[in-house]
């Protein structure tokens, strides 16, 4: 076990997380941490039960004194986002999350961490196996599949639970409850496109690196850059100054992620290299001056490639470049009755060639 997790208190629930760390768990792919919730629950003689989806129910007994109190259901998900920068080396469905202790914070090496929803898992486990909290009746719920489209949760039969009341442990803020729920909507748009012999020139890759990302709910208020918009900012920019050609566009992987990196290789005439790669290193202490309070990692690098030997056709260059200069990204509305609170906000997650 991870020696400075062990360290960290509540011992119990930093005991469990690290085990949970341990267990590979992407969406759709809960195997692993099924048969780890079934085995830590059947070994302590509680009730435990899956479901045809996944899903995992551990119920306790209540205490002696408050078995006539209600059901209590505790809730939280098994699956995680699974992203990482692109210079770390790691298998989501077999590596374990590398863990560790800096100024104050619990943060993975390279990738996301995994306390969505892993730290709900821990506090659940910690309190069945606990033996000096007193409780009525409790049944932990484990669903599966939280990340990429609530199925464990929606195929939930509704006799299963023997709880009315329900306390979600997949929030951000530590010692408030909140009663309500964020809706959502994914919007994927497709741009269709021919491919053409590369010009004659030099090819680079432009990248954006070093991003934090976050989650596109929680974090998206926080002034934190995102790649896609980042990079595509700077190739649009360019596109009004010289004549380059696109050959690839990649930026961000999940729905719900904010988009840490995005790369992008375009072919330009000879003449006009040196005063692209001016172009974007300038760009580079634009954008590091104006992130330096949010995202003081955030840089933007270029390096010349191999040439392609295709890039796309020049109109669909031009509508790529401005459909995702337009696209918004971040907070569209704050409430009007709940001070800071944002209402409604989008993020363009994902742009793939």
């Amino acid at each position: 076990m991870n020696e400075e997790l062990k360290a960290l208190k509540p011992q119990k629930v930093f005991k469990y997380f690290a085990e949970i760390l341990e267990i590979p768990r992407p969406s759709k792919k809960e195997d692993k941490i099924i048969a780890y919730l079934m085995n830590w629950g059947e070994t302590r003689k509680l009730e435990t039960v899956r479901d045809e989806i996944g899903n995992v129910i551990i119920r306790k007994p209540a205490t002696k004194g408050y078995e006539s109190k209600p059901w209590v259901c505790l809730q939280s998900h098994m699956d995680m986002v699974c992203e990482k920068n692109s210079d770390k080396v790691f298998d989501f469905n077999k590596d374990a999350i590398e863990a560790y202790v800096e100024n104050g914070w619990l943060k993975a090496k390279g990738t996301t961490l995994g306390a969505d929803d892993g730290i709900g898992m821990a506090i659940a486990l910690a309190i069945l196996d606990s033996d000096d909290i007193e409780h009525g009746n409790i049944e932990c719920l484990f669903t599966v599949d939280e990340e990429t489209g609530l199925s464990g949760a929606m195929a939930l039969s509704p006799d299963i639970l023997k709880s009315r009341i329900l306390i979600n442990l997949d929030s951000e803020d530590e010692g408030e409850l909140f009663i309500g729920c964020a809706g959502g909507k994914d919007t994927l748009a497709k741009i269709p496109y021919e491919t053409e012999e590369a010009p004659e020139g030099k090819a680079y890759k432009i990248s954006v690196l070093g991003g934090k990302g976050g989650h596109s709910g929680d974090d998206i208020n926080k002034g934190l850059a995102n790649a896609n918009k980042v990079l595509n900012r700077i190739l649009w920019s360019i596109d009004k100054t010289m004549v380059y050609a696109l050959a690839s566009f990649e930026g961000g992987n999940l729905r719900n992620a904010i988009a840490r990196e995005a790369n992008a290789v375009v072919v330009v005439g000879e003449g006009d290299a040196k005063e692209m790669i001016e172009m974007v290193e300038q760009y580079n202490k634009d954008i590091r001056f104006e992130f330096r309070s949010t995202e003081p990692n955030l840089q933007v690098k270029i390096e010349e490639v191999p040439c392609p030997e295709e890039v796309i056709d020049e109109m669909t260059q031009d509508d790529l470049l401005n459909v995702l200069y337009a696209v918004p990204h971040g907070v569209l509305s704050m409430s009007r009755e709940i001070p800071g609170f944002v209402e409604t906000s989008t993020n363009l997650a994902s742009v793939k060639m």
